[in-house]
């Protein structure tokens, strides 16, 4: 159960270059809780190799791991809704524009925390 599972196993975690790690440290500031931290990762595909193989929890968006969580090769333990992660997708203006685009753009997907 979350947090108490963050102190009794350890976390990888993505580096202080990360918006995610941040709110992370955050949220475990304001928890009081102290995780081990196993390792600190630069690249979300290399964190997420390292999720994969190794038997901590990681610190990822489910996008990332999707195909892993689909195949049951991951599992979810939990999200912490506090924190959360946006994405944003920047377009040119196009004299014809490309209709499928257009309607992408224009349904946001609200994803409720990690």
């Amino acid at each position: 159960q979350y947090p108490d599972i963050l102190t009794r196993i350890p976390v990888l975690v993505p580096s202080f270059d990360s918006d995610l790690r941040v709110a992370f440290d955050r949220q475990m500031e304001l928890s009081g809780v102290r995780p081990t931290i196993l390792a600190e990762i630069d690249d979300m595909t290399m964190l997420r190799l390292f999720a994969r193989e190794s038997q901590c929890l990681a610190l990822v968006p489910p996008v990332v791991v999707l195909d892993e969580l689909m195949d049951g090769v991951l599992v979810e333990h939990f999200k912490i809704p506090e924190i959360t992660e946006r994405f944003y997708a920047i377009t040119q203006s196009r004299r014809f524009p490309n209709p499928l685009v257009k309607e992408v753009l224009s349904h946001p997907i609200e994803e409720p925390g990690l």
